[in-house]
């Protein structure tokens, strides 16, 4: 990869910009060739690489949006959005960041002292952790949840299945959202439990996929755990989710700008240096209005992404159903049409696993559906338009 081709963003601070450029240093040190990225990865099937994580902990930048007493930076969402889209773009393989950071705020907002201490500490010195909300009959219908939760003498049993759970084989514990509840709707008696990944009764089986080992099925059979596990307050469980939504969209949002970026990087260098009849195909009009397209788009994107993330960090307990749906909707179809157009423009080397665009589709492909799929988000959208 050789020139930076995004626009900087526009109102960073210089201790944001210097955090950026940082970034950048790490992932081209790191993980700037193939050879390296080949290596990290297992031969490209594996998302997380810990020891890598381990050093991002150490520079203390796993923690950024973190409260400094948990060993965190106190920083904004804009700072997350920044560290994110940076090491997306620098393709540093740490597939347990995000999820992890979607726990850490579940523990900022309702998290006990004790928890606290003990679920960020952990976060922000490199352990990660996962959440299970999906199940085989609750997808996009996230209340149609059936997963069991039954009080004991001394805390809780959970019996059911929970399915498409991202870093559930790389966490520590796994946050299960139950029914603890039946006799209301569907959106009352849900509960938070953290629940150890060695506890008896759990297993976790890793679901094969063409993007590699990310996702998994994680089975709960009389799986016990004590009081002192739950999250919030019991029955609680859907307003809790609810309180998360601004921040897990806009991470899913960056996420998906970086790996756009990059894709935009890979094609303009190719179509730079591929020649055909003479001169660089990136000189005929139509892979020039293509590239102009893209650039737009992405540019579009990150003042969208980042205003979002203004306006958490100005109110974070303000909800913004429309801004984040939006810009999880947009930078995840921008991400797709980047790594796509990319493939086309590179033709059958694109589709070689030589190049890393090809690595970039299957990402993206799966980026429209996790968090929501696209289809809720624009429901969510249109409703705020009441409609």
């Amino acid at each position: 990869m050789s020139t930076i081709t995004a626009t900087p963003v526009s109102g960073l601070t210089d201790e944001q910009v210097d955090f950026r450029d940082a970034i950048r240093d790490f992932a081209e040190r790191e993980c700037g060739t193939a050879e390296q990225r080949e290596k990290l990865t297992d031969g490209y099937t594996e998302l997380h690489n810990q020891e890598i994580y381990e050093k991002l902990a150490e520079l203390g930048w796993l923690g950024v949006t973190v409260d400094e007493q948990y060993g965190g930076a106190g920083a904004g969402m804009v700072d997350a959005c920044i560290f994110l889209e940076e090491t997306m773009r620098g393709l540093v393989p740490i597939a347990g960041y995000g999820v992890s950071q979607i726990v850490a705020g579940a523990y900022e907002r309702f998290g006990t002292e004790e928890q606290k201490n003990e679920m960020l500490g952990g976060i922000t010195s490199g352990r990660v952790e996962a959440i299970a909300m999906s199940e085989p009959e609750a997808g996009s219908d996230v209340g149609n949840l059936k997963c069991k939760i039954e009080r004991t003498d001394d805390g809780y049993v959970l019996n059911g299945q929970k399915t498409w759970i991202s870093a559930a084989h790389l966490a520590d514990h796994i946050l299960v959202i139950g029914r603890s509840d039946s006799s209301g709707s569907k959106h009352e008696g849900l509960t938070m439990l953290s629940v150890p990944t060695d506890a008896e009764g759990i297993e976790i089986n890793g679901i094969q996929t063409m993007g590699g080992k990310e996702v998994n099925d994680v089975f709960l059979t009389d799986c016990h755990v004590s009081a002192d596990r739950m999250l919030g307050e019991e029955g609680n469980g859907w307003i809790q989710l609810m309180a998360g939504l601004n921040v897990e969209r806009l991470i899913l949002a960056a996420t998906a700008l970086g790996i756009a970026q990059r894709a935009f990087d890979d094609v303009l260098d190719y179509v730079k240096e591929r020649k055909q009849f003479g001169r660089p195909i990136g000189s005929f009009q139509t892979l020039k209005h293509r590239i102009a397209d893209l650039a737009t788009e992405l540019e579009c994107v990150r003042l969208l992404v980042y205003d979002v993330a203004r306006k958490v960090d100005e109110d974070p307990t303000r909800m913004l159903p429309r801004e984040a749906s939006m810009a999880k909707l947009k930078a995840t179809e921008v991400a797709k049409a980047c790594s796509l157009e990319g493939m086309q423009m590179m033709g059958g080397y694109g589709y070689a696993s030589e190049y890393d665009m090809e690595r970039h589709v299957r990402t993206s492909l799966v980026m429209s559906i996790y968090g929501g799929t696209n289809e809720i988000q624009r429901e969510i959208v249109s409703k705020t338009y009441g409609l």
